[in-house]
């Protein structure tokens, strides 16, 4: 099967991907809706930035679809939500994908869709239901050629970290990448690991499925660009960045110096000056 849709997600010349995710008002956390309260101011400022997808979940996908004309972002489609964010942790947790969530997609001309596979610290019970919604979701993406990006996202205890904290344990994230491969993943939505210069390492182990790093936590912009320099010279296919783009005081400059890096191949120091220069 190929999965004709990922024409719309890379960028025909460089061959590389910027996925804005603002699909966080999905896991019911306060602190998450910072920088998208209005969801449609947020989806306004992407279109009008242009990167090549807006990660968002079925409920709010529309705002982004029913923007005319054929020069905007694609749809990366959240399928999956869950209760692990929060410290201290619910007494019961849960990780559920949505009933036909491969046909919402089709319906809503997503590029593809995007589950969790989450290695959480002592709830090991999580992991398998991560499993079991990647595998029924690969049964109907094969169906209906959608392309399946799994997110497999190496926690640090919630006790210690806050919620949604990366590791950056580099062996973890390797096995974890490995098992979204061999679950079947089309593209994979890694975590970022504590040494930049190892993440060939990740690139490696995923073979030949295209690989887009996450943001994390909000960082400055130099720590930002930098990473983002040094994650594609290992072959990275692209990134996901969320709060470090909605959070940020220009979102559209933000997203313009990602870009610039990403397609144009422009360094940190010029990039940085395009957080500026263009419209606020």
């Amino acid at each position: 099967m190929h999965p004709y849709r990922l024409n719309r997600l890379f960028d025909p010349d460089s061959g590389k991907a910027l996925d804005v995710a603002i699909d966080h008002g999905f896991f019911g956390e306060r602190s998450f809706l910072d920088g998208i309260e209005d969801i449609r101011a947020s989806v306004q400022t992407l279109v009008d930035a242009g990167p090549d997808a807006v990660q968002m979940t079925l409920g709010q996908a529309h705002h982004l679809q029913e923007v005319p004309g054929k020069h905007k972002p694609g749809l990366v489609m959240r399928t999956d939500v869950a209760n692990v964010y929060n410290s201290p942790l619910d007494e019961e947790l849960y990780s559920h994908h949505v009933p036909f969530a491969v046909e919402e997609a089709v319906r809503l001309d997503a590029v593809a869709i995007c589950v969790n596979l989450m290695q959480l610290p002592g709830h090991p019970g999580i992991r398998g239901e991560n499993i079991r919604s990647i595998l029924a979701l690969r049964e109907q993406a094969t169906k209906y050629g959608m392309p399946l990006m799994v997110e497999p996202l190496v926690m640090q205890d919630n006790s210690v970290a806050g919620g949604y904290m990366v590791d950056g344990d580099l062996d973890k994230i390797m096995a974890l990448v490995r098992q979204g491969v061999e679950l079947g993943a089309d593209l994979i939505k890694a975590d970022p690991c504590d040494d930049p210069s190892e993440y060939h390492r990740v690139i490696r182990v995923a073979g030949s499925v295209p690989v887009l790093v996450r943001g994390g936590g909000r960082v400055d912009d130099r720590t930002l660009l930098e990473r983002t320099v040094a994650v594609l010279d290992a072959g990275a296919a692209g990134i996901v960045y969320g709060r470090n783009v909605v959070q940020h005081r220009n979102p559209y400059g933000i997203t313009a110096a990602l870009m610039a890096v990403l397609h144009r191949g422009v360094g940190v120091d010029e990039a940085l000056k395009l957080v500026d220069e263009v419209r606020s």
